[in-house]
């Protein structure tokens, strides 16, 4: 826990001022509405999903605010279990809030989780906020300046790994040698428009903050190939992951393939019957024990796995059909499930939004 420690003296320094996401908006309305579309702008709050987890982990503590509320005005409090999440408090609702990304001076690997260095703020002064910029505006409201670590290492803070107290790791996203101009480049592709509203230096389009991911449908489909042949009876089905990261990083979600022969309307042959994890070569998900016993939730975990597609990483699946006749069909489809069936039973998620599979993408082989 004492690295914990000196993250939050770190970060628990004083601010001029906190500037909340609202205040934004002012100068940088489309980044402002790009970014309240985003899972950034989600907080503990909002996102049942998450809350739920986080308070299965413990009714008291909530060290997911490290992540998760990293602008707390009280995050040691939060951390040790002297205060809980207020939505009162803008700190607290903001989410993963501009102002904390923007802030981050450095980031300092570390064995359990990294840690982000904020950016040391005079007091009484506006504050400096850091991008990628070259030559940036400065406003009435704070400085600017550009700063390396966000060509390099600042999705790294959060987005890299994490592991538990029993050396578990129960989220893993990057590796250690990666940077963010990768992240950024797939999650926030330039669009037209400048970074202000008023583009008073004529750049004529701006990093999307939307953070693309998994909850756009256009987006889903371009971290996946699917590649099927039919020969007689077997039906061979190649995944290759084109992504620079693990096909499966959160340890909720599954992904999984359902494959479905039909004749007609009817259909003859599907790989499995009512979960799609009775099908165990084509389930990608995480699994946990303690003490030898399974259990959902990982913070106390002592045992961990993941059955996955790493980065890069292609896997040819192989299923024996029955006998197929003209005009048949075969459709594979690949979904994702941002809540695993037993996932959502443990905590008892009411959002059905959440248990719904979403298609990543799908093909089909008709039959000549």
């Amino acid at each position: 826990m004492r690295i914990v420690y000196t993250l939050l003296l770190l970060i628990s320094l004083l601010f001029p001022k906190y500037l909340d996401n609202k205040s934004c908006k002012e100068c940088h309305e489309n980044i402002y509405n790009e970014f309240e579309e985003s899972m950034h702008s989600k907080s503990y709050f909002t996102d049942e999903l998450h809350r739920k987890v986080a308070n299965a982990a413990s009714t008291k503590k909530y060290e997911c605010a490290v992540c998760h509320m990293p602008m707390a005005d009280n995050l040691q409090d939060l951390v040790t279990g002297k205060a809980r999440p207020d939505k009162n408090n803008k700190t607290h609702t903001d989410g993963v809030s501009c102002y904390f990304c923007h802030t981050i001076a450095y980031v300092k690997k570390a064995h359990k989780f990294n840690i982000n260095t904020k950016a040391r703020q005079a007091k009484n002064y506006k504050p400096t906020l850091y991008g990628r910029l070259t030559n940036p505006d400065h406003s009435d409201k704070h400085s600017s300046a550009t700063n390396p670590i966000y060509g390099k290492m600042v999705c790294m803070g959060c987005h890299s790994h994490k592991l538990n107290d029993n050396n578990v790791t129960i989220f893993k996203a990057m590796d250690s040698n990666q940077d963010s101009l990768e992240c950024i480049k797939c999650h926030m592709p330039e669009v037209e428009g400048g970074a202000e509203k008023m583009d008073k230096k004529a750049r004529g389009h701006h990093a999307s903050h939307k953070f693309l991911g998994i909850h756009d449908a256009e987006f889903r489909k371009t971290g996946v190939d699917i590649n099927a042949t039919i020969e007689g009876k077997e039906l061979k089905v190649t995944l290759i992951n084109k992504m620079p990261h693990p096909l499966i990083i959160q340890p909720a979600r599954a992904k999984f393939l359902k494959i479905v022969v039909k004749r007609g309307s009817k259909t003859i042959w599907q790989n499995y019957k009512k979960e799609p994890s009775e099908d165990k070569k084509a389930y990608f998900a995480y699994s946990f024990k303690r003490d030898g016993k399974k259990i959902i939730v990982p913070s106390t975990a002592t045992e961990g796995s993941v059955y996955n597609l790493n980065a890069k990483e292609s896997k040819t699946l192989t299923y024996t059909l029955p006998t197929l006749k003209k005009g048949d069909s075969v459709k594979i489809s690949l979904y994702v499930q941002l809540a695993k069936s037993d996932c959502a039973k443990a905590i008892k998620l009411n959002s059905k939004k959440l248990l719904k599979p979403m298609l990543i993408k799908s093909v089909t082989i008709g039959v000549d």
